[in-house]
């Protein structure tokens, strides 16, 4: 038996752990936990990571060199310009700015859809959920409106904003960082599709809620969310900064520079403690990303990607092809969360025009299917559930897959077109 194991190359052993560790590591992601532990998807990458270096023959220096910097990077700088916004009351101000106006519910809708999209292009929209979903909810709630449905329109509009731009969610960073997209080129291409996304999407929110408007008899259990107190000049502030930043994107200057000098501006404060700044960045997310950088690294390294799509390719499936692309993004999107999908996609397919447009906004389109889409899906739920506000996996189905169905249809029909 020593003998037999001996005379197998050791190279061969290492892809086999390579493969097993990988398989475990996004069968766990697509779970979301690890039974019997207390384990997270930003837990379970970084175990992948840890396990490939201990049994895939990663090294130290490989571990590093599969790590994308500059979508670190990137992702940190806005980070820090989010918690400074956050600090400074600018989405709290926002937020209680919307709920102040509730006349008319199919208004409100559209204001808050619009909102909310048009923040998370240019911001965190996990923050924009996070900070939105208490105040609306209490807000509807006393004016005895259904909360459900706004409630569900929120992270989907968030995630169809988030596809306008290349730094709208921690996805579209790391495309356009592995892919080299023009900030400017992409939002031209993608402002299309985004558009009529959204009025697809507040059409059939609309249409399929207004005759469920009426309360449901449930109690208001918790408080909002910890707000901060309006800032204005710290909020002019943040705004300039950010304008700023988003101006030279449009210019050859490195992103991830231009992200992190707006944040060395902004942790360089006389009103925020550096603490206070980090303890709202999103590390988990940093820690997710890392974590399945070398675990997709580790695997791209075998062949076996490469083998993957070449099968399929063989079987009839050619997984470059723009519509099956952008079918296979929004899937996995769902089973695996649109980061874990959007990794191991460029890890494997041709990123050649128009694949990384495709997964861009298909990582971000499909994330509306299921209520476990998207990380934005499940603030939400979670901050109602807080609130004593139920949002069942059938809710959010309800309006999500139509409205996916649909959004999808026409990014198909504008890739055609485009291409």
């Amino acid at each position: 038996m020593t003998a037999m194991f001996a005379a197998v190359p050791v190279e061969t052993h290492q892809k086999s752990a390579v493969l097993g560790i990988f398989a475990i590591t996004y069968f766990c992601i697509a779970m979301g936990h690890v039974p019997g532990l207390k384990l997270n998807r930003p837990g379970i990458a970084l175990l992948g990571a840890i396990a490939m270096m201990i049994f895939g023959g990663v090294t130290t220096n490989n571990a590093v060199s599969y790590v994308n910097w500059p979508t670190i990077s990137l992702l940190f700088g806005f980070f820090v310009i989010s918690a400074q916004l956050r600090l400074s009351g600018f989405y709290d101000k926002v937020a209680l700015g919307i709920a102040s106006q509730l006349n008319h519910p199919a208004q409100f809708l559209l204001v808050l859809m619009l909102t909310a999209g048009g923040l998370s292009a240019f911001l965190n929209n996990d923050i924009v959920c996070f900070v939105f979903a208490p105040i609306i909810g209490v807000t509807l709630v006393r004016q005895q409106i259904n909360p459900i449905p706004f409630l569900i329109a929120l992270p989907i509009a968030s995630n169809i904003g988030a596809a306008a731009t290349l730094i709208g969610n921690p996805q579209n960073m790391m495309i356009s960082e592995v892919a080299h997209l023009g900030f400017g080129q992409y939002l031209l291409w993608s402002i299309v599709p985004v558009t009529f996304a959204m009025g697809a999407a507040y059409g059939i929110i609309w249409m399929l809620s207004k005759k469920n408007l009426q309360l449901l008899p449930a109690a208001i259990n918790g408080a909002p969310q910890q707000t901060y107190p309006f800032n204005k000049i710290h909020t002019i502030k943040g705004i300039v900064i950010l304008v700023a930043a988003i101006g030279l994107f449009f210019t050859s200057l490195p992103r991830e520079i231009i992200a992190l000098a707006a944040a060395g501006i902004h942790l360089a404060s006389r009103k925020f403690r550096t603490n206070d700044l980090l303890g709202l960045v999103d590390w988990p997310i940093l820690i997710l990303f890392m974590g399945l950088f070398v675990v997709a690294g580790a695997f791209q390294s075998t062949g076996y990607g490469d083998r993957a799509v070449h099968w399929l390719l063989q079987s009839g499936f050619n997984l470059n092809a723009p519509a099956n692309l952008v079918l296979t993004t929004a899937a996995l999107s769902n089973l695996i969360g649109n980061s874990a999908a959007v990794m191991l996609l460029v890890k494997t397919v041709n990123l050649a025009q128009p694949a990384p447009y495709a997964l861009a906004l298909a990582n971000s389109f499909g994330g509306n299917l299921l209520l476990i889409g998207s990380v934005s899906n499940i603030i939400v739920v979670q901050q109602a559930h807080e609130m004593g506000i139920k949002i069942s996996f059938r809710d959010f189905a309800r309006l999500g897959i139509p409205v996916t169905v649909v959004i999808l249809c026409g990014l198909l029909g504008w890739m055609a077109l485009m291409h």
